[in-house]
């Protein structure tokens, strides 16, 4: 680090590059804090965790006794052990004696994108409430049909307000704050959806995962989805360390050319036996495949075909989605205990073999990504482990919670960690501070010369 600091001092460094040596050096170095604890309010798992994304100051959790709380990391309530550790307990805390809590476990918590003064929770009761946060009262719920298992806004929006929710019911469901109704539903699953995502790089597309082992794209100004990722559908990602060998540009080029000269020479050779005869019973088969098709066409989605729409992404259900911010990559976690990242430009697997991992499928895991989409962080059982996004290697495992983790968020400001799990804590994983360690690290030097001198005399 004073290294780093000497060069960015003599103009070896820009600051820009020096900033992101600072903050991927402080990520991967998270340990249990030792300065900080999240006294917690819940007598149930911690489900969901979010820190706002205007000031990051504030976190707010939910938990499965349904009472949501909110806590303020930056400034704690007091201190102990003689001001070393720095005590957080909630400002206020929401819960089935409230008059409109929820009254089953509450499954999801986010805040209002460009302001704490809304936030949002989703729970099991089928209710969606969005709450005022200085009043700590309901200005509007939502109901649906089935358990409510995630939900969504996203941070891009200039031209709507729309909570995006995942239920066991098959459809998605959008809910508009600014009308206090349904806007429309999004249908194209066969089964519960388990999570949801906005893109990052545009406000109109939709990320769903849903128990049938799909992952869809949505645009919400039109019917229908408009891609469906394929597990089987893979390439090499296109990212260092990837295809930096022109061998194999050239190897794919050429079974490219290959795979167009045969199947130019099969068209040549139907166009022939078309031609020598057989020609009426060519046309009538031909005639009755295209109406097959067209009336297929119109009971899937606009711009799929059949083998499309029914492709997967996992063999199992899709229990937790976080894109890149970029938008360019997603990450996506399943009840096969897979994690797979998928180039979003062409819908393709990356095939980055993420190193073995272990995931709970009772319920939706929340997934975080650093600031610079470097490390990916993912609740594995009782451990939260972070894993190179690029080249799928373990980095860190984070063991601290005595049963399952549920859901991790990454502070950028701080380079913080937030974990929740079923043993109702919310531990905090931070960087080791190097002043504080470092003076401690004289202190006790300097006591123990102290000592050396005075048993000495």
């Amino acid at each position: 680090m004073w290294k780093g600091i000497g060069k960015r001092e003599s103009g070896e460094l820009r600051p820009s590059l020096f900033c992101s040596r600072i903050r991927s050096s402080r990520a991967a170095s998270l340990q249990l804090s030792n300065h900080k604890e999240i006294v917690s309010a819940h007598r149930g798992s911690v489900n969901s965790l979010q820190v706002d994304l205007t000031e990051g100051r504030y976190l707010l959790s939910g938990g499965a006794d349904a009472s949501v709380a909110v806590y303020d990391i930056q400034n704690s309530t007091h201190c102990e052990e003689g001001g070393r550790v720095a005590k957080h307990k909630s400002i206020f805390v929401i819960d089935k004696q409230h008059e409109h809590g929820h009254k089953y476990a509450i499954s999801s918590t986010i805040w209002y994108p460009i302001d704490t003064g809304l936030f949002v929770t989703g729970s099991y009761d089928h209710y969606i409430n969005v709450w005022d946060t200085n009043t700590t009262q309901v200005v509007m719920n939502f109901k649906t049909p089935g358990k409510v298992y995630r939900i969504a806004m996203s941070s891009l929006a200039t031209s709507h307000m729309l909570i995006a929710a995942g239920t066991e019911d098959v459809q998605v469901r959008l809910c508009d704050i600014a009308s206090g109704a349904f806007a429309h539903t999004l249908s194209g699953h066969r089964d519960g959806v388990m999570s949801v995502e906005w893109s990052t790089s545009s406000e109109w597309v939709l990320l769903t995962g849903g128990s049938d082992g799909a992952i869809r794209f949505w645009d919400i100004r039109r019917a229908g989805c408009f891609s469906v990722l394929d597990q089987s559908n893979s390439q090499l990602g296109r990212r260092p360390p990837f295809l930096e060998n022109s061998a194999l540009n050239k190897a794919s080029t050429s079974k490219a050319s290959a795979a167009g000269q045969s199947s130019s020479v099969k068209a040549r050779a139907l166009q022939r036996r078309a031609a020598n005869g057989n020609g009426s019973k060519q046309s009538t088969i031909g005639r009755v495949r295209n109406q097959v098709k067209g009336s297929m066409k119109h009971r899937l989605h606009p711009g799929l075909l059949s083998s499309q729409d029914r492709a997967t992404a996992h063999y199992g259900a899709v229990i937790g989605l976080k894109m890149t911010g970029d938008g360019m990559y997603l990450l996506s976690a399943g009840s096969d205990s897979r994690l797979r990242l998928w180039d979003i430009e062409s819908g393709c697997n990356t095939l980055v073999n993420f190193e073995t991992v272990r995931l709970q499928t009772s319920k939706p895991l929340q997934l975080s990504l650093t600031q610079d989409s470097a490390l990916v962080f993912v609740p594995c059982m009782a451990t939260a482990k972070a894993f190179d996004v690029w080249s799928g290697k373990t980095r860190l495992t984070l063991r601290g919670h005595y049963e399952n983790v549920n859901c991790c968020w990454f502070n950028a400001q701080d380079q913080e960690l937030f974990t929740g799990g079923n043993d109702r804590q919310i531990l905090v994983w931070s960087p080791p501070n190097l002043i504080t360690d470092d003076v401690d690290a004289l202190s006790r030097k300097g006591q123990a010369a102290l000592d050396e001198d005075n048993w000495s005399d």
